[in-house]
């Protein structure tokens, strides 16, 4: 039996029918019967139900939950039931009303769904998801509910989010196998990128099926978001708390709030509860009168007020007057009408369901937005100056995060992101493709495919993907990605501004820079004279003035002292001063030291050799041992004026490069396929110069080290990044830019300093 209908009846069955009697003169209340029909959810059974009470029942007024189309349905088939009131308990009110010449009759005890839309809008834009997933059941067989679909598009018109896709579900009762079908639709949800499901409209039986089997798939974990209607929200406490805890763990709501504190509402629970238990003993736990049973409580007392203004002498219209003109407190909430349904403006306490139970998170109003606390007044009213961000406060999310999720994945298992890796790349230290036997396909490693995987396994998110080996040249490559044959690219890739016309990039993951490398060629003459480098020219100039100068003053005391070996005709004088400055340096002179002055001039000036001495082997040892190798091309004119030819990987940027921008002509560029052809090429003489960008040159030099050296300027260019669709990212939607952040954290505070690489042109 459906919520409602248990709801009626039991609180139909709770009225004071004493104090009735009182008032109505103890006339009207014996005429008060009730007579119950359950359609099943099916809306034929409905109309059979209705025409079966009116004309053969005589009832004066319907209460239950038949819908505008199914009230339509009934005064098309009769039309003696077109002047019954029909007072309708849905959980929200009509999507699409019926005109009013089909079925001017019906009274809607629910408030309008566009406020619960606004809700579900308010909720998502809090949270910042921009696609999300509606589901919905039909209410019935008759007629399909697709335009709830249009409201919630309507209301995430001013939040920059869309419904990306939706499904409809047919009600439970016309299903032969009802499980098997939620499964197989939500297996067509889980292959979509969104991950934010809000359930517009269900009945308790589906809502179950839905979560069990969304729980068995791996969808009530980390990253999902589920945003269930009042529709569930209202009876969660009617639902085993074992299922609850199971399957709906994470779960929020909007659920219609109400006053539960008065002290009518406590004697009424107090009474629905008692009633309750001797009705229905197996559910004792779960016995908490819902929304429902209080609409149902207060649309009862509706009509017995209705019936009192006429005193039982009415007709149709008359009572259907006396209804709409209602206005009282009721237990759910002020009732009036307008336009056929309440009038009363909603308003949603914001649920979040955790452990056994759920707890309440915050209260929304169309009016206010978010607010953290309610005054009561009277009735229900807002307190002004709410609506702060900050009220929804800490939400306890699918998969037990605390972070709220983004809403969304880039491709699932069924359908991962194709990313483009070079298949002919000619450093495959940063692309490597190989045959794998045992997975029967390629394998792809390398640096760039290494920096790739560990930035897909810091996202908050599982990233399904497949590396697809691109046989072409890296422009063709970013090509395809223009052309949605590939979803992003990875490799060893250039930024160019050129390049961004078809293609957004990453973040350089690495420096980069064009730049020239060519043989060396050994400088004999200065290998020769190469200890000359130790001291500076005037070191040298000074150490043998200096030598000279002392071995002159030392003759000079020598002498003085009339030391016969310092005595010398005067034509051999200078000859006598130069021999001896030579063999003092080796201790070789003949000549003996008296004098105690010279002995102490020659020891400083010795002291003062022996630190020049260690100096200079010291100088001269790392003169030797660092090779000294100058490049054969010193700069890129002198190849242009004799017309050289340089070498280039062909698949690359760089031949468009050195053509373009340094000018070599088309025939003097040669086109070199891997690393190991270079020094081939060069040994040949088919190439005077090569160039690569900055890791590959270091690549090369590292792989030969003998032979070859940097030379002529580095040409700064973007550095290496990943290819990215265009409009993959930066569609000015946050979205975009916070899943760049977190793919790239250190590298910029926001996405304009990426985008400035677009205007970054070559020198």
């Amino acid at each position: 039996m459906h919520p409602c209908v248990r709801a009626f009846l039991l609180s139909f069955l709770l009225l004071p029918w004493k104090w009735l009697y009182m008032i109505f003169g103890g006339q009207l209340v014996l005429s008060w019967f009730l007579h119950l029909r359950d359609s099943n959810g099916h809306s034929a059974h409905v109309a059979t139900a209705v025409i079966d009470l009116v004309n053969r029942k005589r009832v004066q007024a319907i209460i239950g939950t038949v819908s505008p189309q199914e009230a339509a349905l009934v005064s098309e088939f009769d039309k003696v039931t077109k002047d019954i009131p029909i007072i309708s308990i849905p959980p929200t009110s009509s999507l699409l009303p019926p005109l009013p010449s089909q079925s001017p009759f019906l009274v809607q005890m629910s408030t309008n769904i566009a406020a619960h839309m606004q809700c579900n809008a308010a909720i998502i834009s809090h949270f910042r998801w921009h696609k999300v997933t509606a589901i919905y059941e039909n209410s019935n067989s008759v007629s399909t509910d697709s335009g709830l679909v249009a409201l919630l598009s309507d209301a995430l018109e001013l939040t920059d989010s869309t419904v990306k896709s939706h499904a409809a579900f047919p009600p439970v009762s016309s299903l032969s196998d009802p499980r098997a079908f939620v499964e197989k639709e939500l297996k067509k949800l889980w292959s979509k990128s969104s991950r934010v499901f809000v359930v517009l409209q269900s009945s308790l039986e589906f809502a179950m099926i839905l979560f069990e089997k969304a729980k068995q798939m791996g969808m009530m974990e980390r990253g999902y978001v589920w945003i269930v209607s009042d529709e569930i929200a209202s009876l969660l406490d009617s639902v085993d708390d074992s299922f609850i805890s199971a399957n709906m763990q994470g779960v929020i709501g909007c659920k219609t709030n109400f006053v539960d504190t008065s002290k009518s509402y406590r004697q009424f629970k107090l009474m629905f509860r008692r009633k309750y238990r001797l009705v229905y003993p197996e559910e004792d736990d779960y016995s908490n009168p819902s929304l429902f049973a209080l609409r149902t409580y207060d649309a009862t007392w509706t009509l017995a007020m209705a019936l009192k203004k006429s005193q039982g002498r009415t007709n149709s219209k008359e009572l259907l007057s006396s209804l709409l003109s209602s206005d009282f407190r009721g237990l759910s909430g002020e009732v009036s009408f307008k336009n056929g349904e309440l009038s009363q403006s909603p308003v949603f306490r914001i649920i979040n369901v955790v452990g056994r139970k759920y707890r309440e998170i915050t209260f929304w109003s169309p009016e206010f937005g978010f607010v953290e606390n309610l005054a009561r007044d009277a009735w229900m009213k807002v307190r002004i100056g709410g609506g702060s961000k900050s009220a929804l406060g800490s939400v306890y999310w699918p998969g037990g995060s605390l972070v709220a999720p983004k809403g969304w994945t880039l491709g699932s298992e069924e359908k991962p992101l194709k990313i483009g890796v070079p298949a002919r790349d000619a450093f495959n230290q940063f692309v490597r493709v190989s045959y794998d036997q045992e997975r029967n396909g390629p394998f792809v490693s390398g640096f760039s495919v290494d920096v790739f995987q560990a930035v897909v396994g810091r996202l908050p998110y599982h990233l399904p993907y497949v590396l697809i080996p691109f046989n072409g040249s890296y422009d063709d490559m970013v090509t395809a990605v223009y052309n949605k044959s590939l979803d992003a690219a990875v490799g060893d890739t250039e930024i160019m501004a050129d390049r961004y016309e078809y293609a957004e990039f990453s973040q350089p993951y690495l420096e980069s820079g064009l730049i020239m490398v060519v043989p060396v060629k050994p400088d004999k003459f200065k290998e020769i004279w190469m200890f000359m480098k130790a001291f500076k020219m005037q070191m040298w100039v000074l150490m043998p003035s200096m030598h000279v100068l002392t071995t002159f003053v030392i003759w000079l005391i020598e002498r003085g002292e009339n030391n016969p070996d310092f005595v010398h005709p005067h034509s051999s004088k200078i000859w006598t001063v130069l021999w001896f400055s030579f063999t003092l340096l080796f201790f070789a002179q003949r000549e003996s030291i008296e004098s105690n002055l010279s002995r102490f001039v020659l020891a400083s000036w010795l002291f003062v050799v022996l630190i020049v001495s260690a100096c200079f082997t010291a100088v001269l040892a790392s003169i030797i041992t660092v090779s000294r190798l100058q490049p054969s091309v010193v700069d890129i004119e002198y190849l242009k004026s004799i017309n050289a030819s340089v070498g280039c990987d062909g698949n690359s940027f760089i031949v468009r490069y050195l053509n373009n921008v340094l000018q070599f002509e088309n025939q003097s560029i040669q086109h070199i396929n891997t690393i190991s052809d270079y020094p081939e090429a060069f040994r040949k003489g088919k190439i005077a110069a090569a160039f690569f960008v900055e890791p590959h040159a270091k690549v090369f030099l590292a792989t030969y080290c003998e032979g070859y050296t940097m030379a002529g300027p580095k040409y700064k260019l973007g550095g290496f990044g990943f290819v990215i669709l265009k409009s993959f990212f930066f569609l000015g939607k946050q979205a975009d830019q916070e899943f760049f952040q977190e793919m790239y954290p250190e590298s910029c505070a926001d996405s304009s300093t990426f985008i400035c690489y677009s205007t970054r042109n070559p020198p």
